[in-house]
């Protein structure tokens, strides 16, 4: 899907986002850019860097789900992180390097499980051979008398388990394996990433490895077995260099939050670190420099920054200059009207009343919705957001999950087998409190 035009992938997210044009249509053409870049001459390439985005809108509108819905389009290493942890101080608080360190953990985990997917079929025949090891172990084959004879007994019944492996029969059994005892490495250790080094790799390297007998079934055998020996057949070092190159040249990073770090108390002086400090430590981290991992270093010059805030208080404008000009593409969304929460319970491929229908249809009850008892949702939804807190289209979980309490505590049992959830329903869960102004800040 790398070679998506900007139309198509606005079409893809109009599957799981509604409404949000604008925002939809900048970031598509951020992703058509780089596939564009792709194609040029490598000495073109260097010059073109990928123009950040600043998102300016409320929480629950979408931001997050944009930029998430893109990364997953093309299959891009995608991190979303808190601006306003890194001015957290003590244990909690982090080096602001550490965003593009747990980038590229996310890409090697991908490129793991691509490559364990194309040797999937070989390290299932390996795990198989090793389950026979177990449930059978073939003898020495010598020339003493009997030996021959005891050897061949044993392959007849290698070839019967095996078929009956094939079949499912031996899921149940128990077999004893031995399996490697990874040993946990502190939290305080992360610290020596900054120099590219990797603990458990360099105590590894002079240490034994340990390992612990496991009894488990024949079915969580192959399991173990499989996932052991993909890890012999991929190649490690293939894994990194992939990875590397996929979280620099295709890599998303979403900085959420960053309205919080901008504003007149950006450097004031205080417990936590200065919020100004931190705009002047992300600025490298956007403007591209190299950070050392323990996978080797990396390069964020070319990774795409999406930083979302909702700007009440502060403006953009608020940030300091440097970092402004490092995100010279921003777009507003928009507020969620009454109208875009019926959308969004209706509309959306993973829509949340297409999610309610299907965990209750698995205890055999069979949900439907009345376009009274959507409008009621929506209303209230609308209401809630407008009198307490606007916390946009996350109310809409609140009130399902209310809506539904009773049915979903008493199914299977004691659930009628058909439910219509019309405007009737609703109100009657939902009246009493959302006339309260005191009890809708509390339960919904």
């Amino acid at each position: 899907m790398l070679n998506l035009t900007p139309k198509e992938i606005v079409a893809e997210l109009d599957k799981y986002i509604v409404g949000q044009t604008a925002a939809k249509r900048c970031v598509a053409v951020a992703l058509r850019n780089r596939y564009r870049r792709q194609r040029l001459r490598e000495d073109m390439q260097s010059e073109i860097l990928p123009k950040n985005i600043i998102m300016i809108g409320p929480t629950g509108v979408g931001k997050t789900e944009i930029a998430r819905r893109l990364a997953k389009l093309v299959n891009a290493p995608f991190l979303k992180v808190e601006a306003t942890k890194f001015t957290e101080v003590g244990y909690v608080g982090r080096d602001v390097e550490s965003m593009v360190r747990d980038l590229v953990e996310v890409s090697i985990h991908m490129v793991e499980n691509e490559k364990m997917e194309t040797v999937k079929t070989q390290a299932e025949i390996r795990a198989e051979e090793r389950v026979l090891d177990l449930l059978a172990p073939l003898p020495r084959r010598g020339r003493l008398p009997g030996e021959e004879g005891k050897y061949e007994e044993v392959v007849r019944r290698r070839s019967q388990l095996r078929t009956q492996l094939m079949t499912g029969e031996l899921e149940g059994e128990m077999v004893e394996i031995e399996v490697e005892d990874k040993p946990q490495m502190a939290a305080g250790n992360a610290g020596m990433e900054e120099m590219g080094i990797n603990i458990q790799e360099l105590i590894g390297g002079f240490m034994p490895k340990k390992t612990k007998r496991q009894r488990v079934s024949v079915a969580e055998a192959r399991k173990i077995l499989t996932q052991e020996e993909a890890e012999k057949l991929i190649d490690t070092e293939e894994v990194n260099s992939v990875a590397i190159r996929r979280a620099e040249q295709m890599g998303i990073i979403f900085l959420d939050e960053i309205d919080k770090i901008a504003g007149e108390g950006a450097n004031a002086n205080g417990p936590d670190v200065s919020r100004g400090g931190v705009q002047r430590d992300i600025l490298p981290i956007v403007e591209g420099t190299m950070v050392n991992t323990k996978y080797g270093p990396v390069k964020t010059d070319y990774m795409l920054f999406i930083a979302a805030g909702a700007f009440h208080v502060s403006k953009p404008s608020d940030l300091i200059p440097e970092l402004q000009g490092r995100f010279p593409i921003r777009v507003e969304l928009d507020s969620l009207s009454r109208e875009d929460f019926k959308r969004i319970l209706l509309e959306p491929e993973n829509s949340l009343i297409k999610q309610y229908m299907a965990l209750l249809e698995a205890d055999g009850v069979a949900l439907e919705f009345a376009e009274d008892g959507i409008d009621a949702m929506a209303e209230i939804a609308d209401t809630v957001n407008a009198e307490t807190e606007n916390i946009g289209a996350r109310r809409l979980h609140t009130i399902l999950e209310k809506v539904l309490e009773d049915l979903l505590f008493d199914a299977p049992n004691d659930a009628p087998s058909h439910v219509l959830v019309d405007g009737d329903m609703v109100r009657g869960k939902l009246a009493h409190v959302a006339v309260n102004n005191d009890l809708s800040r509390y339960i919904l």
